[in-house]
């Protein structure tokens, strides 16, 4: 959901001209990342432990990957898009 609105905002800025909203995108880029990193992430790792961290093993964090994880099979790093 993160990244959809950062495009959305960079789409913005592309079909109004303002490259102040290329600035926009930046700070909110920044501001998110900071987020899930300093918050999001310890948040569900103290709350589901182990198995919050398989899944942040096998899901790339920014990019989608072209097929489902599923939590029994091995992570297949080679099907990652982002990694």
């Amino acid at each position: 959901m993160y990244v959809a609105v950062a495009l959305t905002i960079l789409g913005q800025a592309m079909v109004l001209g303002r490259p102040v909203l290329l600035v926009y995108a930046l700070v909110f880029g920044v501001t998110v990342a900071s987020f899930v990193y300093f918050y999001e992430q310890p948040t569900l790792t103290r709350q589901f432990g182990a198995e919050y961290e398989a899944y942040r093993d096998a899901v790339p964090a920014w990019l989608p990957r072209r097929r489902p994880w599923r939590p029994d099979s091995p992570t297949n790093r080679s099907d990652d898009a982002a990694r």
